[in-house]
């Protein structure tokens, strides 16, 4: 049976069967038909027969699967937000006190009561192992990959980011929507596409909306990004812009022959992406706050990691597979680098990371509740983690409470996608230095997001020499608690 017959026997009738997009129109497509034919049939640089052949094997696989990742650029602390120590001398424990939350036994920090009133609704695992993860470029624990370090590693940052392989081993959601999506300050704060090839990058959501723009220690410019993706040239026909997209693949074509570096294909990809998504309404609209209700757009408020989140809700509800929040306002090392009160923007504990937390607070918070109330919470896989954790000690590089580095360990969250919350995984020795007990590594982390979204975990990929290697290193294994 065809691709196409299986999709209907499973699936009905196709939204965009009318347009029989195997047929050709001849060599130019003069109308906005034609056109529209040639993104529907040829969408991600795909047929019409594998984008069939996706959907069917998505339907099979755990389509309608989600991931939103909430990067916290830096490394926050754990000791000060998920895993105090209370009875420490206060040059451990750090300045803030403990709550207890609505999953009895479970404390976190004061600075985050409505995570902890919704503690049921999340999972705390305070025994990552992100050992060998560094930043600028933040590529270990978006990898799960402890290969994936540039500064110790010249093919470090080849290796490919969850949302890469999500894109590549899945697909979106909806066609006609990006697979992977990324909203970030700087490209040393996420993990591309890599040996993958380009275009498997993410698509850059801060191009395609209005988004308020913030200076680098975290004060709003008064100013709006321009959303210039879906802006086409004043007078710019879909005509027009097809003749134009025509001849570059043309001269593309010419070109491929001594382009050896991916750059071309990933060109191709992009510019049949962009001429569809200028072209469509559904990525169009996605993009677009202002289509959203008011109350909602005030619930999660004008912040700009807020207004992010928002889209990610929206995002994922129009069919993209992964999508990451840059949760950094400066382009270096990231805003939860908190190392010391004397070194602006990041500050210490208190005067950097204590900011921080009230505004994540409510973010983390707002974006469970909303994708709840809209009834896709089970379908999505909220995370949140950065780099590493901070040093036990505090008072690091002769600041008053700052906190170095330590990947030694660290805490991340999880909420959402149908999987089993209100616990608590793993423990530190008293000091929060080392890992007591359940270790997991990033290699559980990528197996636990692949199996959750329905990859397998045995998947292979190539680098640029041909040489096969497996999606999950380190023999990792899904972290069983969850499911």
């Amino acid at each position: 049976m065809s691709a196409a017959a299986c999709h209907a026997t499973a699936h009905g009738r196709h939204a965009f069967e009318n347009f029989h997009g195997t047929t050709r129109e001849g060599l130019v497509l003069q109308t906005r038909r034609g056109m529209l034919k040639a993104g529907l049939a040829g969408m991600a640089g795909l047929s019409l027969t594998d984008v069939l052949r996706s959907r069917v094997h998505g339907a099979e696989t755990g389509s309608g699967k989600s991931v939103i990742l909430l990067w916290m650029t830096g490394g926050p602390s754990h000791i000060d937000m998920w895993d105090l120590k209370p009875e420490r001398p206060r040059e451990n424990r750090g300045p803030f006190q403990p709550i207890a939350t609505a999953v009895p036994g479970i404390q976190i920090c004061e600075h985050l009561p409505l995570q902890a009133a919704m503690m049921d609704k999340f999972t705390l695992i305070r025994s990552v192992d992100c050992k060998g993860s560094n930043h600028e470029p933040n590529m270990v624990m978006q990898t799960g990959n402890r290969e994936a370090e540039p500064r110790t590693n010249p093919n470090g940052a080849k290796y490919p980011s969850f949302g890469s392989f999500v894109s590549k081993f899945k697909g979106p959601n909806h066609p006609a929507m990006p697979p992977y999506v990324g909203f970030y300050r700087s490209p040393s704060h996420i993990a591309f596409g890599g040996y993958l090839g380009k275009q498997w990058d993410p698509f850059r959501g801060n191009e395609a909306a209005r988004l308020p723009v913030y200076d680098l220690v975290g004060k709003d410019t008064g100013k709006m990004s321009p959303a210039g993706v879906f802006q086409s040239a004043g007078g710019l026909s879909p005509v027009r812009m097809q003749e134009r997209q025509s001849l570059m693949e043309q001269f593309d074509r010419v070109r491929s022959g001594i382009d050896r570096s991916g750059a071309m294909e990933a060109w191709d990809f992009y510019q049949q992406k962009a001429v569809e998504m200028v072209l469509g309404r559904r990525a169009r609209d996605a993009f677009d706050l202002a289509k959203e209700d008011a109350s909602v757009r005030e619930k999660y408020g004008s912040h700009l990691w807020c207004q992010q989140a928002l889209l990610a809700r929206r995002l994922v509800q129009a069919g993209v597979s992964f999508v990451t929040i840059d949760l950094s306002y400066h382009t270096a090392s990231g805003t939860w680098d908190n190392h010391g009160d004397n070194i602006p923007p990041y500050g210490g504990i208190t005067k950097g990371l204590g900011p921080l937390l009230p505004l994540y607070d409510h973010l983390v918070t707002t974006l469970v509740s909303d994708l709840e109330a809209h009834g896709i919470l089970d379908d999505t896989l909220v995370i949140s983690m950065g780099e590493f954790g901070r040093t036990p000690r505090i008072g690091t590089q002769k600041s008053t409470d700052g906190r170095d580095h330590w990947p030694e360990v660290m805490s991340m969250c999880l909420a959402g996608g149908g999987l089993r919350h209100g616990q608590l995984i793993g423990s530190t020795e008293p000091d929060g230095g080392r890992i007591a007990s359940r270790p997991v590594t990033p290699g559980d982390l990528a197996a636990t997001i692949y199996r959750y979204m329905g990859v397998p975990l045995d998947s292979q990929y190539e680098d640029d020499r041909g040489r096969p290697h497996p999606i999950v290193q380190d023999n990792g294994q899904p972290i069983q608690e969850l499911f």
